[in-house]
């Protein structure tokens, strides 16, 4: 789910329990194949009818919140885990859909008990921290220690198990350079799940003013202080796109001898011809050097800024999906 809704899907837990309201979770634990809810997605569903998030829509999400409304009318309390196949030919647990794969659901209702542990965790993602959210039989549990994992689903039993999942933005980007790619790619990539940090050496740039989708913005003296700024990580993405030639040799020598998931370079195929000459020339290896996505995107003849903010997102997203391991 992106960012913002679950901020508002815990947001509107902690407001029913503040305000008396039973509220109820429908997590969806683990998914399978081509479920259209995915491990993580949840809608949280109370008493008023208020409603937030989503746990795959279509016809099984309807019949799920008809039951917590159900359930929630009759101030019945709930914590039931449930197995939905969507496959109108499987032998049970049919959701009613027919796209394939399986999910498995948790229905689970919130006490007044737990509404610190929500607005610890609200606290957490309002900060751009990671924590870990654990959930199962013995209750709603929170602390800020991430777990090594995103996501992690056991089940012992029918009525034994464990959910946990590093809440928090799952992966970070960085994009050097605040120009008018800079600014739409922005706008893009703050509808996933990324935590964006953008960086420029000049101070009053129009473009990079009226960025409002980054979660930070960084002045710099110097591109070459960079290195001190940003770490290598499977889960950091980066994305260089200064103004000019200088400026990108600065950034990319600055962040070349880390590993990231994602290392891209915009700019014309003799520009970065030029640059990798360079490079070589002074004994960077190729290894190294093929982990720099140059020129950054899909070709797809983009021109525009909004049609190469997309050709670099798409690469992104083709990245992000890939095997862990296949890192630029």
């Amino acid at each position: 789910m992106l960012p913002d809704n679950v901020l508002a899907g815990w947001r509107l837990a902690l407001s029913s329990l503040r305000r008396d309201i039973p509220v109820l979770l429908l997590y969806v634990v683990e998914s399978k194949g081509s479920s259209p809810g995915r491990q993580g997605f949840f809608m949280v569903v109370n008493a008023s009818g208020e409603m937030e998030g989503s746990i795959g829509g279509g016809i099984m999400e309807h019949k799920f919140v008809g039951m917590a409304k159900d359930r929630l009318r009759d101030n019945e309390s709930i914590l039931a885990i449930r197995r939905q196949v969507h496959d109108k030919e499987a032998a049970k647990d049919q959701s009613g859909m027919i796209c394939s794969g399986e999910q498995t659901l948790v229905l689970y209702s919130l006490h007044q008990a737990e509404a610190n542990t929500v607005e610890q965790l609200i606290a957490s993602l309002e900060q751009y921290n990671n924590g870990c959210l654990r959930l199962s039989p013995e209750g709603l549990r929170f602390t800020e220690q991430p777990p090594e994992k995103d996501f992690y689903f056991h089940r012992s039993s029918a009525e034994g198990w464990v959910y946990e999942e590093r809440t928090g933005f799952k992966a970070r980007l960085f994009i050097i350079g605040g120009g008018h790619v800079a600014l739409a790619f922005s706008r893009i990539m703050r509808t996933m799940d990324f935590y964006i940090a953008l960086f420029d050496d000049r101070n009053g740039l129009d473009s990079l003013n009226r960025n409002e989708y980054v979660h930070k913005r960084t002045i710099l003296n110097d591109y070459a202080g960079l290195n001190g700024l940003i770490i290598g990580g499977q889960n950091h993405y980066v994305a260089v796109m200064t103004q000019g030639y200088r400026t990108d040799d600065l950034a990319v020598r600055a962040l070349l001898s880390m590993d990231f998931r994602y290392f891209g370079l915009l700019g014309s195929k003799a520009k970065i011809g030029k640059m990798l000459a360079a490079y070589r020339s002074e004994g960077i290896s190729e290894e190294r050097l093929k982990r720099l996505s140059a020129p950054a995107g899909l070709a797809i003849s983009s021109q525009t800024p909004e049609e190469i903010a997309i050709s670099i997102a798409a690469e992104i997203i083709q990245i992000k999906a890939s095997p862990k391991g296949e890192a630029s």
